[in-house]
């Protein structure tokens, strides 16, 4: 079997890549003298998620713990132990297309959760065959089939089949921490605020590919509470809000009552089977109704990445492709120009450089799917403009 090609800069580097979790209680200053090498390590403070760094050289876990772990962090996690739950009308959905494995392992985690929902949703995409039927029913949960192809269709379809006063979105590919929905929830603590997104950490880096995913398109959105108003809505108008880094379509929750008030994912972002960009055009689509959206550290849960080389080339051309159809959807649903100036005059400059900084350097992990983005960028131009006049849902 022929092995992949991989950037130059990742070369040296040994896979799979170890993920150390210390725990602060057990590996605080006083106590630590071992070294970590390599990897990433992810500090843990009452099972809790506070801080982490990539090691590349022997450091010892006190010396990076003081780096990285912030006293905020660790105060607001405390907080949040500490507050009461309020807001308990929730159901799970999950999306999802022929993967019953991984969906197996997803749901497998919910019985686990600290606030139990009160219904799980799974909407099966379309899946070929009846596994995926068989893994929900194995689990006792609700099950949805939805045959037009997409992942927003497919979310659409779950929102109208919860009843509940909130939902909760995670995707097949993941796994949630036992306390993921309770403090998602604790995230609506006012009523205003119409969204709450998740820590997402990587469940593995055994391979190149989920490396380079994590190391350059993360989801991790790091480790302090951030809210998403209209002032930042509008500090960012001239080029349109950086709404994906709000948080992760694969760990998010809103109040029900918004789908009401300024309708559903927009389906004309759905690129084949997977979709994309639909959840960061939602959040758009909120801010500029004047909602606040939040993204809450102590809402912890895992994503597997795609593990090989193909899979993420592809997922990176469909990631381009809804990242530039969302802005013109975001264009067309709000009138900010910023939008189209982002693609027109930020773009082009954006992608020049990074082109000639790999022609003079060649292919590091930054720049080795440069192509794809490129063609997912226009890819996604031209799928928005030929449905330009479709019914968003």
């Amino acid at each position: 079997m022929m092995q992949e090609p991989i950037p130059s800069d990742l070369k040296s580097i040994r896979f799979p890549v170890p993920i150390h979790y210390l725990d602060l209680a057990s590996d605080h200053a006083d106590a630590v003298s071992h070294a970590v090498s390599d990897g990433l390590v992810v500090f843990l403070a009452d099972g809790l998620p506070v801080g982490q760094a990539y090691v590349e050289k022997p450091e010892t876990a006190a010396v990076i713990a003081a780096r990285v772990v912030q006293a905020d962090t660790l105060e607001h996690a405390r907080q949040v132990a500490q507050t009461p739950l309020s807001n308990r009308d929730v159901s799970i959905l999950i999306c999802t297309k022929d993967r019953p494995e991984e969906l197996r392992r997803c749901l497998a985690s919910i019985p686990e959760q600290s606030l139990r929902p009160v219904e799980i949703i799974v909407v099966d995409n379309a899946s070929s065959g009846d596994a995926t039927r068989r893994v929900v029913e194995e689990a006792g949960v609700t099950y949805v089939r939805e045959d037009r192809v997409g992942l927003d269709h497919a979310r659409n379809a779950a929102v109208r089949a919860a009843k509940t006063e909130f939902v909760a979105f995670t995707d097949d590919d993941v796994v949630l921490h036992r306390q993921w929905l309770e403090n998602l929830m604790k995230g609506f603590d006012q009523p205003e605020i119409a969204c709450v997104t998740g820590l997402v950490l990587p469940g593995e880096l055994a391979t190149p590919a989920q490396f380079i995913f994590e190391k350059h398109w993360s989801f991790g959105r790091g480790y302090l509470r951030q809210d998403f108003d209209r002032d930042f809505y509008r500090l960012h108008e001239r080029y349109g809000a950086p709404v994906w880094t709000i948080g992760a379509g694969a760990s998010q929750a809103f109040r029900r009552k918004v789908f009401d008030e300024i309708g559903l994912f927009d389906v004309r972002l759905d690129m084949g089977a997977a979709g994309c960009s639909g959840d960061s055009e939602y959040w758009n689509r909120l801010l500029h109704h004047g909602h606040v959206c939040r993204y809450e550290p102590t809402a912890v849960s895992w994503h597997f990445h795609r593990k090989d080389m193909k899979g993420l080339s592809k997922q990176i051309h469909q990631y381009m492709s809804g990242h530039i159809a969302a802005l013109l959807v975001q264009y067309q649903n709000t009138g900010n120009g910023g939008n189209l100036r982002r693609i027109l005059v930020s773009f082009p400059k954006y992608y020049a450089g990074r082109l000639r900084r790999r022609l003079r350097k060649g292919a590091t992990s930054n720049d080795f799917f440069l192509k794809q983005e490129m063609l997912g960028s226009v890819n996604g131009a031209l799928y928005v403009l030929r449905r330009w006049k479709m019914p968003a849902w």
